[in-house]
């Protein structure tokens, strides 16, 4: 519309002018503290003087990400070039200190400069979205991972794994928030990156709930790979074991597996359905109680993250890795 602010840079002043009936949510201190501070896997360590000259809203934040990082997949979406050796290894990069260390010894540069193709970390939308995060919290702003899945990279209605950022807006809520996609010269989407519909991406537990009520096909969600396809219910239910973690602040990479789960649908036993139909019953919505998250995180051995997880890497192998 001509005039209007970009999507990108929508204000929380503009939803109350458009929803001036509705109550501003609240979110505890407790909550607010705990995801507005660094995990053990977000922390930008030694090199937190990186964040310096960051901007502070959360579009401009994701298009900082966008400039440094590649997708292993835009390589021939977009015609660029990626050497082999960070095709196979830069994804493997847990933690953002880490991930940071690589940014900079490519290019030393303020990391608001946008990097050439060759220079950037390669990596995926955890990884887009990870530094999403640390950024949002290194400014006190509520935010955590989402892992779920998305309908906008498909126009056949296939509900794709992805990863993306929910971060708190005073005026609205939790939103969720793709950086990914932060690239309108790539991505052309019909809504705001920065505001994602609910309806375009589904939360795993959500997504469980709509597949158990028989609204959906599990096989509809997933990675629909040409040679290897992997979906289904259960992996509907890696990702609810992934979210939860996220939501406890253990951002794992997503090939990370541990604790209760199945290869296939048909190996999905009552316990197992049980199981899942709890956490999803925890982690289904935006605002998902954050006490009943951390207690069932804690007290159930079959969604608690170990300190070894078994680490299934697509171009590695796999090996049993132990978390910092």
């Amino acid at each position: 519309m001509s005039g209007s602010r970009p999507l990108l840079e929508r204000t929380a002043e503009s939803a109350v002018l458009e929803a001036p009936f509705m109550a501003a949510p609240s979110l505890s201190p407790a909550e607010a503290a705990y995801y507005g501070s660094q995990s053990t896997v977000s922390d930008p360590g030694a090199y937190a003087g990186l964040y310096a000259d960051l901007p502070r809203g959360v579009g401009e934040l994701a298009r900082v990400v966008r400039g440094l990082f590649v997708h292993r997949v835009e390589g021939g979406q977009f015609g660029v070039p990626i050497a082999e050796d960070r095709m196979r290894d830069d994804a493997e990069t847990r933690y953002i200190d880490d991930i940071l260390g690589l940014v900079a010894a490519r290019d030393p540069r303020s990391l608001t400069c946008r990097r050439a193709w060759e220079d950037r970390f390669v990596g995926i939308c955890r990884d887009f979205t990870l530094l999403h995060v640390s950024f949002l919290r290194h400014l006190g702003i509520p935010a955590r991972l989402r892992s779920g899945f998305a309908t906008y990279f498909s126009d056949q209605g296939f509900h794709w794994d992805h990863v993306v950022t929910e971060y708190w807006d005073e005026a609205r809520g939790w939103l969720l928030a793709d950086p990914q996609i932060a690239d309108p010269e790539h991505y052309a989407m019909d809504f705001d990156p920065m505001d994602v519909p609910r309806d375009r991406f589904l939360v795993a537990g959500a997504a469980w709930q709509a597949i158990r009520a028989g609204e959906v096909e599990a096989r509809r969600f997933g990675l629909d790979l040409a040679d290897d396809p992997k979906v289904g219910a259960w992996f509907v239910a890696g990702d609810i074991r992934l979210d939860l973690a996220a939501l406890n602040k253990v951002e794992t990479l997503l090939w990370d597996i541990w604790g209760a789960g199945a290869d296939n649908d048909a190996d999905l036993t009552p316990e197992i359905l049980a199981l899942y139909d709890r956490a999803a019953a925890v982690t289904a919505g935006p605002a998902v109680d954050f006490a009943a998250a951390r207690e069932l995180f804690t007290a159930e051995d079959g969604l608690r993250t170990p300190a070894t997880v078994r680490s299934l890497a697509p171009l590695r192998g796999p090996a049993y890795v132990t978390l910092r």
